[in-house]
């Protein structure tokens, strides 16, 4: 479990200790003058054994989204103590400048020494180049001299389609980050975290509830002011999250000493952790500084991996990256709506797709804005003039899609909100309804999701998104059953020798919900053979999936902790004990799980607001 609720979540690789350089400046300016070499920053020829930085699964999860956010079990581990004249022994890296000996690692809170005034020529790429203004902005030392961040390195520079596949990711974002960290004074290898943290996807979540590009769970996102309900998550909004993130980042700052490597351990480990490890040290105040604490080991590589790849954008040329062009202006701009409005509508008066208006307001749980405002969308630069003019002369009533509702004896606002996929207040705000009272016969407007429109990541495509999963993992698909008069959950479940509330949660519906006659469900069960798909031929279907992606689902390696049961982890989750067990064939052969098991799970990441 996270410690103390507030830090965001990764995986490592394995931690590594690491040797030191000597001490003495005196020491090593003698030894390079013997040497016949120079003095510079970065790394040198190292050594290494093959196995390090191997992908396995803790590694390449927190680096790639789209495979499992996994968190290493929580775990002291003390930086060994570094020999007063070891030289350092560090991985092998392509670099196309002379060998050199390193700087010494002293100055961790000192700019590096490679930042200078800027050139007349340097000035001319700062304004074409967002690359370049990130680089005259970095203030931390990288410590390449440092075996863990060697080791981070390492690893990028062995995987640059990863390193390509992420800074794409990031451009649309970045030169509003920037903006934002430089009106606060923060050092713009900050620019970066959301790489540590999400792979610069906004839908990234983990096994720890952490959401969004800067990965809040949902007790610290509201702490810093950020939103979450039916309609919206705060989290993955990315103007929302970043000025939340540096408020924290600032507030860590500031309270551990102005000392900007705790502030990142404090952010991944919580500020508690950081400050029992710093009492623990018993080390006087001047000596307190990451390297030397005993840390969880997640932390252990998270302040390392932040530094390696700010030291990979600093000098691509001398690990042989190439990077992205980026330019040095605004991608998307904030445009006012004036109202509630239909995304896939906002789409069409943009001339842009859904799925670029979902990716840059990632933070729309459902087919529309949030009904309380703020009414604005980011839209691209070259696309807000046309969409503003058309928003202005957009008609009300062609803001939402409407259907009519009948209202039937027995019903009530709830279950209406449930049958349309909206909420109570949105039902009475169109209605002009005060309280809860409605009577058999009135009619009603309900704002719903156009039928002809393709939300690619709305409530409904998400859900069909995880039926697809459902159906990938059980092997089979699904069972439809029409619902009749009468019926209820717990009849079809038991019919079925299925659970109740999974039953429910396929459907995207509680259990306490009404079922109408008509209605749909899908239920999931695995086949041992072709003969029993055989025989349920007529009443098997294929979840459609046309237009729709699975960007909202993420696979979680979840390490099982002290105390947990399958049902805590689900209820954890919003999954069923049914899903985890179809996930993981190895819980059909064992009684109980223990502290330490891996479990492998699916979670859609729109659906946790809690």
């Amino acid at each position: 479990m996270r410690p103390n609720n507030l830090c965001c979540p990764h995986i490592m690789p394995r931690a590594m200790p690491y040797m030191s350089l000597p001490h003495s400046f005196t020491s090593l300016v003698l030894f390079c003058l013997l040497a016949g070499c120079a003095i510079k920053e970065g790394p040198d020829s190292v050594q290494t054994t093959d196995s390090l930085f191997d992908p396995e699964p803790s590694a390449v999860a927190d680096k790639e989204p789209s495979a499992s956010l996994t968190k290493s079990p929580q775990r002291l581990t003390k930086s060994p103590q570094r020999p007063p004249s070891a030289p350092i022994k560090s991985p092998q890296l392509p670099i196309k400048s002379p060998q050199r000996l390193n700087e010494p690692a002293a100055a961790h809170k000192e700019p590096s020494a490679s930042h200078k005034e800027p050139s007349a020529q340097d000035s001319n790429m700062v304004q074409t180049n967002l690359w370049q203004r990130m680089r005259d902005g970095f203030r931390l030392s990288h410590e390449t001299d440092r075996k863990r961040v060697m080791d981070e390195l390492k690893w990028y520079v062995n995987h640059p389609e990863y390193v390509e596949r992420v800074t794409k990711r990031a451009a649309p974002h970045l030169h509003y980050i920037i903006e934002e960290l430089e009106k606060r004074g923060l050092p713009l290898e900050f620019a970066l975290l959301p790489i540590v943290e999400s792979a610069y996807d906004p839908f990234a979540y983990s096994h720890s509830r952490a959401a969004g590009l800067w990965q809040f769970i949902p007790g610290t996102a509201r702490v810093y002011g950020l939103k979450i309900d039916w309609w919206y998550d705060g989290r993955r909004d990315v103007r929302a999250s970043t000025k939340a993130a540096i408020d924290y980042l600032e507030y860590l700052h500031n309270m551990l000493g102005e000392d900007w490597l705790l502030a990142l351990a404090a952010y991944n480990a919580g500020q508690g952790n950081v400050l029992s490890s710093i009492r623990a040290s018993k080390l006087p105040e001047d000596e307190v500084n990451f390297w030397s604490l005993k840390v969880f080991r997640e932390t252990y590589t998270y302040v390392p991996r932040l530094l390696a790849i700010s030291e990979l954008i600093n000098h691509p040329d001398r690990y042989h990256m190439t990077l992205p062009d980026v330019a040095n202006k605004p991608y998307w701009e904030v445009v006012e709506t004036m109202g509630q409005l239909d995304l896939n509508k906002a789409a069409e008066l943009a001339d842009v797709s859904s799925k670029e208006i979902y990716l840059l307001n990632a933070g729309f749980n459902q087919w529309a804005t949030h009904p309380d405002g703020p009414h604005e969308l980011i839209i691209p630069v070259g696309k807000a003039d046309v969409f503003r003019e058309r928003v202005l002369e957009l008609p009300p009533t062609e803001r939402l899609a409407w259907q009519r509702h009948k209202v039937s004896y027995g019903e009530s606002l709830g279950t209406i909100a449930n049958k349309y996929r909206t909420t109570v207040d949105t039902i009475r705000s169109a209605n002009n309804i005060r309280g809860n009272l409605i009577r058999a016969g009135e009619s009603l407007m309900i704002p719903a999701a156009s039928p002809d429109a393709d939300y690619a990541m709305s409530q409904s495509s998400r859900l069909a998104t995880k039926q697809q999963t459902l159906e990938t993992r059980y092997g089979s698909e699904p069972i439809v059953y029409i619902v009749k008069f009468g019926d209820s959950f717990w009849e079809i479940a038991h019919k079925f020798d299925v659970g109740m509330r999974e039953l429910a949660k396929w459907n995207g519906m509680g259990t306490t919900g009404l079922l109408h006659p008509g209605t749909e469900l899908k239920i999931f069960k695995k086949t041992n053979n072709t003969n029993n798909t055989n025989n349920t031929n007529n009443t098997q279907t294929i979840a459609q999936s046309v237009g729709q992606r699975a960007n909202q689902v993420r696979k979680l390696n979840y390490r099982v902790r002290k105390g947990e049961s399958l049902s805590l982890i689900a209820s954890k989750f919003n999954i069923s004990v049914q899903s985890i067990k179809s996930w993981n064939d190895a819980l059909n052969v064992k009684k109980y799980i223990h502290p330490g098991d891996r479990l492998t799970l699916y979670v859609d990441v729109t659906r946790l607001i809690n």
